[in-house]
């Protein structure tokens, strides 16, 4: 069993945030999965599913992000994880808009939710970052990441979920750098990047 972790701020006043792309990356592995219906409980959201047969639940914190690794641990506890065996999708400032890296520990790099999480299970578990580009200036990192993305970022976004979506059976079996190469290569066959990059190894 595995446990993708969705992190974002709850409510509707930040459901469109760059900070809530963890949200929406796992609620398009719910659809496109045909996972169960979303219920409360472990301090979250939980939906349950099977990609590429394997069990998987998703998580979306309701407590807000810089308490996630409460509601995390609680869902580790109850179906006997380990660090593992769960996977944090997150945002990332550090990322161009639509890159992809997929890191197993290290840093946070500021990342309050990650900070949580890492203060209540460890630091080893998986993350998929996901990139959201850094404003340029450490003062207006606050606004950029609780600002909605902007109506020219939706294409990439939209594209950016379904390509998670569509090779989330490779994290379940832990085939990381194979995940990101394959998100990699979808965001540019759509034309999000240059021909010439190449973004897709796991840093």
């Amino acid at each position: 069993m595995r446990l993708f972790v969705g992190l974002g701020n709850p409510g509707a006043k930040y459901a469109s945030n760059r900070h809530n792309i963890g949200f929406l990356a796992v609620d398009e592995i719910a659809r496109r999965h045909g996972f169960a219906p979303w219920r409360r409980r472990f301090q979250g959201e939980t939906s349950e599913g099977v990609v590429d047969r394997e069990k998987v639940v998703l998580l979306k914190p309701s407590t807000f992000m810089n308490e996630s690794g409460r509601a995390v641990q609680e869902a580790a506890n109850f179906f006997k994880l380990a660090p593992a065996d769960i996977t944090v999708f997150q945002d990332e400032l550090e990322l161009p808009p639509a890159k992809v890296r997929v890191k197993i520990g290290g840093g946070i790099a500021g990342h309050n939710g990650l900070r949580s999480i890492s203060a209540h299970i460890g630091n080893e578990y998986r993350r998929v970052r996901l990139g959201i580009g850094h404003p340029g200036v450490k003062e207006l990192v606050h606004s950029h990441v609780l600002s909605d993305f902007a109506k020219s970022d939706r294409a990439w976004v939209e594209a950016l979920c379904q390509a998670v979506a569509d090779n989330a059976g490779l994290l379940a079996a832990g085939h990381d750098a194979s995940f990101a190469n394959k998100v990699h290569l979808t965001m540019q066959a759509k034309g999000f990047f240059d021909k010439g990059e190449n973004g897709g190894e796991p840093a």
